[in-house]
Order: structure tokens, then sequence, then C-alpha cells
């Protein structure tokens, strides 16, 4: 008997419009930007932009305080692929229903949003891949 595995494909509806998911990633970049690994770590370690560090650790030794509720960033980029870290990043209750980690990308069904935040991502696409890029790069 022979087992098939079909991908699932399903469009995902966000600030910049609906990106397909393919399994357990998006494979387009969004808007078609590509990512800076140097500005990606600078939005991944600061403290008023991705905020990635208050949850997560990683191999940023200049920012004392890290997080540890989240998994480990270092080896990221060996864990996982570009289309898998972006889905994490732009919608990451696709993955886990239950995380806590806030969708950076996606806009629709949130609750609790300020005003000033209301139909805006927190990162938009150039962001998004910039951090892409920059996980990337951390293969240990």
């Amino acid at each position: 008997m022979k087992l098939l595995l079909a991908a699932a494909v399903l469009a995902l509806p966000l600030a910049g419009g609906a990106v397909s998911v393919v399994g357990d990633g998006i494979p387009a970049a969004l808007e078609g930007k590509t990512g800076d690994a140097a500005r990606g770590r600078a939005i991944a370690a600061s403290r008023s932009q991705g905020l990635c560090l208050l949850c997560h650790s990683g191999p940023v030794p200049e920012e004392r305080f890290q997080g540890n509720l989240a998994p480990d960033l270092a080896g990221a980029g060996a864990r996982w692929s570009a289309a898998q870290l972006r889905l994490r990043l732009v919608n990451p209750q696709h993955v886990n229903p239950d995380s806590l980690m806030p969708p950076y990308y996606r806009t629709d069904g949130l609750v609790r949003v300020g005003n000033n935040w209301q139909g805006r991502p927190l990162l938009d696409a150039q962001q998004i891949e910039d951090v892409i890029a920059w996980l990337l790069t951390l293969k240990q």
C-alpha cells in the first residue's frame, strides 16, 4: 500500500496581502523583499522593536538580560528553513495554537490591540525578512 503525503496549501490573510502557507512554512519572501542579516540582528536585539530577547536567548552577548521562556535562537538556522522561520514570525499560532509569541505580521483576529496598532503589523515585510536573514546565519 502506498502512502501519499500532500502538502497543505492555504492562503493566510496578512497585513501586506495573503500569502501561501505550504506545509509548515511560507516559501515566498514577504512582498518579494530580500533580508539583510545585520539589520535583522539589530531588530531582534532591540528592546523597542523586535523584542525577541524578552522571551528568547540568543548569541547577542551585549544584551545582558535575555529570556528563557522560548527556544534559544542559537542554531535556529540549522533547525528551521527560511519558510519555517517566516511562518513562525508571521503567525506562530499557525504552528502552535498555544504559542505566547505575538504574530509579528498578522493583523486579523487579534484581541486587546492598542489603538495605535489597530490594523498594523508589529514588523513590516522588510523587517520580517531581515530577521529571517539573521536567524538563518545562526547555525550553531
